[in-house]
C-alpha cells in the first residue's frame, strides 16, 4: 500500500510539473509570452521572406512533404552584447503561444554565426536556413527571439513575427 501511494504522489508531481511548465504565456490579455515581458527590447529581429509560403521538400536526405524556408536576422544596433539564449514560440490555434525552440549561447553560435556570442553594435548575424519541415499544410505564426545581457549584465531582448502560411508558394 505504501508503495502504490509513493507511485501515486510521484506520477501527480510529474503531470503537475509538465502542465505548469507547458504554460509559458499567463497572461493572455498582454500580446508577449512571460519570459520576454518586462525585458528591454533593444534587438532587431526579423525574417525573410516574411509571409512564409511552404513548397514541396525535394531535397535529398529530407524525408518529409514540406518545407518553409527562410532566414532569421538578429542585430543590435546601439552596443555590443552578449547572447543569454534564443528560440521561438508558435501560435497555431486559439490557445496562442506554445514554447516551440530553445537555443543556448553555444546553439546559437553555431545557427547565427556568431563569434563566441557576441552580438558587435552594427552587425547583423543571421540564420540562412531556419527552415519548418512538415508532412501537412498548417499555417500559424512563430515568434523568435534573442534575450542577451549588456556590459552591466541587463538582460535586453529583441523578437520578430514569422507569418507561417499553409498554402503553397506560387511561383
Amino acid at each position: 500500500m505504501k508503495t502504490k501511494t509513493i507511485t501515486v504522489l510521484f506520477f501527480l508531481l510529474i503531470c503537475s510539473t509538465a502542465c505548469t511548465a507547458q504554460e509559458v504565456w499567463t497572461n493572455k490579455s498582454r500580446i508577449l509570452p512571460d519570459k520576454l515581458r518586462k525585458v528591454l527590447t533593444i534587438l532587431t529581429l526579423s525574417h525573410s521572406p516574411n509571409p512564409n509560403y511552404p513548397e514541396l521538400a525535394n531535397e535529398p536526405g529530407i524525408e518529409t512533404k514540406y518545407v518553409w524556408k527562410h532566414s532569421t536576422s538578429v542585430c543590435s544596433p546601439y552596443q555590443d552584447l552578449e547572447v543569454v539564449e534564443a528560440g521561438s514560440f508558435i501560435w497555431y490555434d486559439k490557445t496562442g503561444w506554445k514554447e516551440n525552440m530553445q537555443l543556448n549561447k553555444r546553439e546559437f553560435i553555431k545557427r547565427f554565426n556568431c563569434p563566441k556570442g557576441k552580438l558587435k553594435k552594427g552587425q547583423c548575424y543571421t540564420y540562412e536556413k531556419n527552415y519548418r519541415y512538415g508532412n501537412n499544410l498548417y499555417g500559424g505564426d512563430a515568434m523568435w527571439y534573442v534575450i542577451a545581457k549588456d556590459a552591466g549584465g541587463n538582460l535586453v531582448k529583441g523578437f520578430g513575427i514569422l507569418e507561417t502560411e499553409a498554402e503553397l508558394k506560387k511561383d
